[in-house]
């Protein structure tokens, strides 16, 4: 007898596509306005979650942020809410027409926490329902066929890591978002969040603004020369000019080559993608968030792996070869062949080896006509790394030469691509060739010109989205899968703008008071911990309910150290700065943004009603106040950041240009200005 079947798939777009990779007489069905598919034949149905269809919250008692004791929050017991109605009905209908229920959602800890989530609800109408789980890592007819023929057992412990981290998240955000936003005076739409990931990531980029805004420059005096078709340093950099000079001025009109090298190095080939890998090098291109987005979309869809994976390494159960064939009759064909063109293909690898997915590489041919503009973009760097992973290394001609020029020694040094392998293919990593002639020791070379030039040194770079990623992951700060999401937190609260990133005062002001009154929660230590133990119940090593309330504790232990007074008064000054644009010009005072009794925004003086200057404001989007500040009327330039980031600059000059488009002098709206 036929089993009736339900399986459970992550989100419509993989439910439908294994739907139709399993079976060919499949029908789709609606519940309100739910998608969900079904085999006649087979008696089976395909159904898609919507991620979480229920969400652990706190009581309803425990709501009111003024009212509520930060403690209360440690020691509530959680609810469950179901998010999605929709499908938890609908769920729960089949699991009374089936016999056997197959969890299929993403194989990582959040998805095997959902999956587990839907086995409840199924179990709630039907306990002697039979379960298995299908993974996979692709969804493509022979994986999605293969996990299917070869089922296995629902991983419990790997659902507890996620749902012990989501229980971790709840309580330590709230705790301390409620906390930092009720003493700051931020609440509503303008609360400030803190949260365990989010605020050491914060504090790494505020650190690195200090520095920056301390760094203090210090001359420095290089020496450089022209010889006939190349150019040579100086190996010595100086502190003293005086010192630069005595040197410069012994320079003579001939070199001689004291010594010439030259010899071919072999670069290795970039090593296979996993998340982080992914994420740092199509932040060049869009935000991280959007980047696993857009990769999501193309996993869904069968053009790529799965994106979340720590894996660098590709297992043998990969026909490499048999993929880089595949790409032949495409838009890839000339990199395909030159992988191709190999007596003997080798992958590259990185450190890092994992069992549950492999590296992300392309699973199915795709054109720019099948893809969006960002769709492509993120398929074909995913296609190209995946076959410069297998091409020829480049081989480079390296020279260097030491030149003498009376006494005072000369260094040059030249790099040719001989074959450029794997750079052919992968073209987001620009190979720059310096020309260096051949040379013979004991040459004599003419002096074309000589340059003493006086410099300074740089500060540290600001955290570009690659570099913080690659840190974040470092030093243990979220995971692979969040990681991209903590960046993006950080964007929507006003933390931090452009990349790389810049904090804003508010950042500073958090960062500065957590620092002095809870300091732990804005270092990666407590966060790495946690994180590590989170491992460990995935492998069973511990249990839930022990890390939770070790994290209880730890955060308990926080809050019973704060000055609550300090903190409020220090995150208010910080505010306050956060909102000041520059100084008015009619009496001296800062203007700040403001909103007027029919909530339209502008920029007016905290001196009103003694002084009536204002500015208009765009009404949509968010305003972001820049560092840059326009030197004629000392005001803080703005972007506007809505579906695009614009520049509107300088809001005095970017009026007053307006008002000279409309023949109208700028001097009679400010005498009318609105008040606030």
């Amino acid at each position: 007898m036929v089993m009736s079947w339900l399986i459970i798939a992550e989100k419509d777009d993989a439910a439908r596509r294994i739907a139709s990779i399993l079976f060919k007489d499949f029908r789709t069905l609606k519940e309100g306005k739910i998608n969900y598919y079904y085999s006649e034949k087979n008696d089976s149905y395909v159904v898609g979650l919507k991620g979480h269809i229920v969400e652990l919250d706190f009581p309803k008692e425990l709501k009111n942020w003024l009212k509520t004791p930060l403690n209360e929050l440690l020691n509530a017991e959680f609810v469950k809410k179901v998010k999605e109605k929709t499908i938890y009905n609908l769920i729960k209908k089949l699991a009374e027409k089936v016999d056997r229920v197959t969890i299929a959602t993403d194989y990582d800890r959040e998805g095997e926490l959902i999956g587990v989530e839907a086995l409840e609800i199924l179990k709630s109408t039907n306990p002697n329902i039979k379960v298995d789980r299908a993974r996979y890592s692709a969804i493509t007819k022979e994986e999605i066929t293969k996990a299917f023929a070869k089922t296995t057992n629902v991983d419990f412990n790997l659902a507890k890591a996620a749902l012990v981290r989501q229980k971790i998240d709840l309580v330590w955000g709230a705790a301390l978002t409620r906390m930092i936003s009720v003493h700051s005076g931020r609440l509503g739409k303008d609360f400030l969040s803190v949260g365990r990931v989010q605020t050491p990531t914060l504090r790494i980029i505020v650190e690195r603004e200090e520095e920056i805004r301390n760094f203090r420059p210090e001359k420095y005096y290089e020496i450089s020369a022209k010889f006939e078709s190349f150019e040579a340093k100086h190996p010595k950099k100086y502190k003293e000019r005086p010192e630069a000079e005595k040197v410069f001025s012994n320079i003579g009109d001939f070199g001689v080559v004291k010594f010439f090298t030259r010899k071919s190095i072999e670069e290795a080939k970039p090593i296979p993608f996993n998340t982080t890998e992914f994420l740092r090098e199509a932040s060049k291109f869009m935000s991280p968030y959007k980047a696993m987005q857009v990769a999501e979309f193309l996993y869904m869809n069968g053009y790529i792996s799965y994106p979340r994976t720590d894996n660098t390494v590709y297992p043998k159960s990969i026909d490499l070869l048999g993929i880089a064939r595949s790409f032949l009759n495409s838009p890839f064909e000339k990199e395909a062949k030159i992988v191709l063109s190999q007596e003997k293909i080798e992958a590259s690898s990185g450190k890092k080896e994992s069992k549950d997915h492999p590296p992300i590489y392309p699973t199915a041919i795709a054109t720019r006509k099948d893809l969006k503009d960002d769709e492509w973009i993120i398929y074909e760097l995913v296609v190209r790394r995946f076959l410069a992973t297998l091409a020829p290394r480049a081989v480079w001609d390296i020279r260097r030469a030491e030149i003498d020029c009376n006494g005072v020694n000369f260094i040059a040094n030249g790099r040719k691509i001989i074959s450029a392998g794997w750079r052919e293919i992968y073209i987001y990593s620009k190979a720059e060739e310096v020309e260096l002639p051949i040379l013979k020791a004991g040459q004599k070379i003419r002096l074309i010109e000589k340059k003493l030039e006086e410099k300074k040194t740089k500060p540290p770079a600001r955290f570009s989205a690659s570099a913080l990623i690659k840190l974040m992951e470092n030093l243990g700060l979220g995971t692979k899968s969040t990681r991209h999401e903590i960046i993006k937190k950080l964007v929507s609260r006003g933390y931090i703008s452009g990349n790389p990133f810049s904090p804003s005062e508010t950042a500073f002001s958090v960062i500065s008071v957590l620092k002095k009154v809870a300091e732990t929660i804005t270092l990666p230590d407590m966060t790495a911990k946690l994180e590590k133990e989170m491992d460990e119940v995935a492998e069973g090593k511990k249990k839930e309910e022990e890390v939770f309330e070790d994290s209880k504790k730890m955060l308990e232990s926080i809050l019973s150290k704060i000055d609550y007074s300090q903190l409020a008064s220090e995150l208010k000054d910080g505010i306050k700065r956060d909102k000041v644009v520059g100084k008015c010009p009619e009496c001296g005072a800062d203007i700040v943004v403001r909103k007027s009794k029919n909530k339209k925004r502008f920029l007016g003086c905290t001196s009103y009603p003694k002084c009536n200057f204002t500015l208009p404001l765009p009404q949509k989007g968010t305003i972001v106040l820049t560092k840059k500040v326009c030197q004629k009327h000392a005001i803080r330039e703005i972007k506007i950041k809505d579906k695009k980031t614009w520049n509107l600059g300088c809001p005095y000059c970017n009026y007053i240009e307006w008002k000279k488009a409309q023949n109208c002098s700028p001097e009679s709206k400010l005498n009318s200005s609105s008040k606030a």
